[in-house]
């Protein structure tokens, strides 16, 4: 059955709480200060079962002006309003301001009550319908039922409650979400149960036995007993008004404002962008970096409203602006919030949450406003293509895209899906569903083009930049993985190559200037004339006379030509004399079945200086094979 949950508002002393009594027999001032004052201070719950069988949840809000941030507290969450004014009063500040928040949090039914008609003659009770009836123009609640009644003698009571039956079919479902949240708006303690927590259950379900954390000091503990108007039960849905107990939980650990919701979901943040608009009713503009109050579910937080594209705003204006807080808050796109002016207090706007966990923007950018504009009029699709794309290297999981976009797992599965389909998105890390934009990619490709190029062209003789080093020219790429992924793309589509953790250029061919050939002609012919007792590079280097990494860089470029062959002890030998020599062991050891040190000195003719270093050359050739002090041939 669709839970829906009603919120009161107006003035003080309009008669809120003697309604919910008069409707549901319940007295929601608990408090003694309540009860001495005679005035509601603290938010007020009661149930309600309506004649076509639905139940209905109630929040009564404190009217009095001194407590406008525990209605707004109570306001949050709730599907439909009951607009409170007194026949004999009309329309006073408080209303006008409830009216407001109730618009500003997206609440879009309710009715209007005219409380007190018994104290009022029959022409006083019309001019105050005229009274309302203008001041609800333009509202969400012009056209909605007004119902005159009096809580002390019952009049009125029967129709409001079949006009209340007829509105909750009116309002729609709430979004399905496997999103779990509960903004706290009571904490206490009952003896027997320990910790008790109440709120609206704005969106997912929860079971008893869950873990579930408590944002944003991540305390976690395992729900012990749930209650929906002092029933208990097993499980409690969206639109629920929810009492939850909890096992070993310190009522000190949990205050209004937190939010309930499951272990890692949600992201505390400082900042956060949000759809503002400043109401018609400020006499004067709003000036950027001004300081605020603002409410979101049941917290209030001070910050800094930070104006994007402009220096003030307007009265009745609307723009995309940056809330800098003081400490963190916990949201997901498209939560209400209501912002409230720090001193004197009062509501001068809100909307709707664009991005709970945005990066610090600059300030007249045409390319944020401008993308803060997609996230209020774009598809699914814009919404998480701009948000991976601005994600740039760290990419986006899928996690971070839920609070992003607000939709449904199984919409947003289908939307990512798409991405994927048409390459806007790359998946780089498939345990935990982190994705990158197609640009991004590309930008890193043309990075590592742009290093490589910059490589070969300062050392034109070696084959390529080393994988590792490549790989410290990305600090800001978050793993391996990514830069991986994006070298294996760049192979299959034929831009680099890599051969032995070295990479280079596809098109890059090593070439010798003028210079650089005669080092090598030089080079060739001395370990060409010198066989198998070539001197020791550093003396060749010596000999020529020539800044010794140039000439080592020409020396290495034939070793990787294989026409030098490089053993350790900085020996280096002509090929074609290596090969003779191996097909000379092969003919010995074909004939002999095995050679031994002194064998091997004489067939090659070398000095001990030479000997171990080729012999342990064909050894690592896997030519040869060590078997005590003697060598055999190695068997395929």
């Amino acid at each position: 059955m669709k839970q829906i949950i009603l919120g009161t508002a107006g003035h003080i002393d309009h008669g809120k709480t003697s309604l919910v009594k008069a409707l549901t027999g319940t007295d929601t001032d608990r408090l003694k200060e309540e009860k001495e004052r005679g005035i509601t201070i603290e938010l007020g719950f009661a149930s309600l079962d309506l004649p076509g069988g639905r139940h209905l949840s109630i929040v009564d809000v404190p009217g009095h002006e001194k407590f406008v941030k525990n209605m707004v507290a109570g306001a949050s969450g709730i599907d439909m309003v009951a607009m409170i004014i007194a026949a004999d009063e009309g329309v006073m500040p408080q209303t006008r301001e409830h009216l407001e928040i109730c618009a500003l949090l997206g609440i879009r039914y309710g009715l209007v009550v005219l409380t007190k008609a018994d104290m009022v003659d029959e022409e006083w009770l019309e001019l105050a319908k005229e009274d309302v009836m203008d001041f609800v123009q333009g509202t969400f609640l012009e056209d909605q039922p007004m119902i005159s009644v009096s809580s002390t003698t019952g009049a009125g009571i029967p129709e409001l409650l079949k006009a209340l039956d007829d509105l909750t079919n009116e309002v729609p479902e709430r979004s399905a979400t496997a999103l779990f949240r509960l903004p706290v708006d009571r904490v206490f303690t009952m003896k027997g149960f320990g910790t008790v927590i109440t709120g609206s259950l704005i969106s997912g379900k929860i079971r008893v036995g869950e873990t579930i954390m408590v944002y944003p000091s991540r305390v976690t503990s395992k729900v012990r007993g749930i209650q929906v108007h002092n029933d208990s039960v097993e499980e409690a849905y969206a639109g629920m008004r929810t009492a939850i107990n909890f096992q070993g939980l310190e009522k000190a650990s949990v205050n209004r404002g937190d939010i309930l919701a499951r272990p890692g979901t949600l992201k505390p943040n400082f900042m956060a962008d949000l759809d503002f608009k400043y109401l018609k009713s400020n006499v004067k503009p709003l000036k950027n970096r001004t300081r605020v109050r603002f409410h979101t579910g049941t917290s209030e937080i001070p910050g800094n409203l930070i104006l994007l594209d402009r220096e003030d705003i307007k009265p009745g204006e609307s723009a995309v602006v940056q809330i800098r807080l003081d400490e963190p808050v916990n949201i997901v796109k498209d939560d209400r919030f209501v912002v409230r002016s720090y001193s004197p207090v009062r509501t001068i706007g809100g909307g709707n949450i664009l991005n709970p966990i945005p990066e610090k923007h600059k300030r007249f950018s045409p390319e944020i406003t401008e993308g803060l504009e997609t996230l209020i009029q774009g598809s699914s699709e814009d919404l998480i293509a701009y948000h991976v794309k601005t994600s740039g290297v760290s990419g986006l999981s899928f996690s971070d895209l839920i609070l992003m976009t607000n939709l449904p797992e199984k919409a947003l599965s289908q939307a990512v899906q798409s991405l994927l389909s048409d390459k806007t998105l790359i998946l780089t890390d498939k345990e935990n569903q982190v994705y990158i934009h197609r640009d991004t990619s590309l930008a890193i490709q043309e990075q590592v083009r742009r290093y490589l190029t910059d490589f070969h062209e300062i050392q034109p003789l070696k084959p390529g930049m080393s994988k590792e080093e490549l790989k410290s020219k990305f600090p800001l790429i978050p793993n391996a993985k990514l830069f991986n992924q994006t070298l294996d793309r760049m192979v299959k589509d034929n831009h680099i190559v890599i051969a032995e953790d070295v990479v280079r250029l596809a098109n890059h061919k090593i070439s010798l200037g003028v210079d650089q050939t005669k080092v090598r002609d030089t080079i060739l012919k001395t370990y060409r004339d010198s066989g198998l007792a070539p001197p020791y590079f550093r003396d060749v280097a010596k000999e020529m006379d020539m800044d010794p990494q140039s000439v080592k860089d020409v020396l290495m470029h034939l070793v990787e030509e294989g026409v030098i062959i490089k053993t350790k002890d900085d020996l280096y030998f002509y090929r074609s004399a290596m090969e003779d020599l191996k097909q000379r062991i092969i003919d010995f050891l074909e004939n002999h079945g095995e050679i031994t040190i002194p064998q091997f000195k004489e067939l090659t003719g070398a000095s001990r200086k030479y000997l171990i270093p080729l012999i342990e050359y064909f050894d690592a050739e896997k030519l040869t094979i060590r078997v005590g002090d003697i060598r055999k041939l190695r068997k395929a």
